[in-house]
């Protein structure tokens, strides 16, 4: 059994010291293996402060190419293991300055490949997030077809849209099959942002209406933990879904988390 995360941090640094306590009491509440994080603030190495909360180990971050939202924050994906890493690699996703990365550790006497990214950012489907995705899954077919893959991350893409179909073709998602459905959504939680300019709401409202059609707020899946046929879903949830005790506008991230208990 290899219990494993993915959840998308959130790279911007407004209420990070509570966000991040609520982090780590939810994250050892599940006890993963491996956890794969999307949206690492580099300049303050949230990726490193979870890690040593969690007693993980070992990590693997890989920063973007370009910085997050014309804003001159720098940010990127990481993972946290509890096993070293036999390899890792990363793949340039060729757009957004974004990668994708794996590391294969082994469970056992089993080998594991384990890989994390955070794709397109564009409401709706886009030809650019398919070509990502294009890249992710042909560079997951050229591993050996024996062994067990898992890829989590940050799809930016609901399930309806044509990314998600063509990695179905070739993965399960581990909460669909476990539930029979994928989760009514994991993005946007109920955080208050309260640094977020004006211009970035409106147009985040403007983006939702062209694409969307309606100025109502938009809500979705976009996180997933994707499996090949070598395992098994025992258990699959969402996880870090609660507010602060003390404050419901606070919680772990603008994302919920999947964790997925696999054989």
């Amino acid at each position: 059994m290899v219990k494993v995360v993915t959840i998308n941090i959130l790279f911007e640094m407004d209420l990070w010291e509570q966000r991040r306590q609520l982090l780590v009491s939810g994250l050892k509440a599940v006890q993963p293996d491996l956890i794969g994080l999307q949206e690492v603030n580099l300049q303050e190495n949230t990726s490193a402060w979870l890690a040593e909360q969690l007693e993980m180990p070992y990590v693997y971050l890989v920063a973007y190419q370009e910085r997050a939202y014309q804003i001159g924050t720098e940010y990127g994906i990481a993972i946290l293991s509890r096993y070293p890493f036999i390899q890792q690699a990363q793949l340039d996703l060729q757009s957004q300055g974004r990668l994708a990365q794996y590391v294969e550790v082994k469970i056992g006497d089993r080998p594991l490949i384990f890989c994390n990214g955070h794709y397109y950012w564009y409401p709706g489907s886009t030809p650019e997030r398919m070509k990502q995705i294009q890249l992710l899954v042909g560079w997951l077919g050229k591993l050996s077809p024996e062994i067990p893959i898992i890829a989590v991350g940050d799809f930016n893409a609901t399930p309806d849209t044509p990314e998600i179909a063509f990695i179905r073709e070739k993965f399960t998602s581990a909460y669909a099959n476990y539930h029979g459905k994928e989760p009514e959504y994991t993005c946007p939680t109920p955080l208050l942002k309260p640094n977020r300019s004006l211009w970035r709401k409106v147009s985040l409202r403007l983006l939702n209406l062209y694409t969307n059609r309606t100025f109502k707020s938009w809500r979705g899946t976009l996180d997933y933990i994707f499996i090949n046929n070598h395992l098994t879903v025992r258990n699959c949830q969402l996880i870090l879904t609660e507010p602060a005790p003390d404050n419901s506008n606070i919680y772990p991230s603008d994302h919920f988390g999947i964790a997925a208990d696999l054989d």
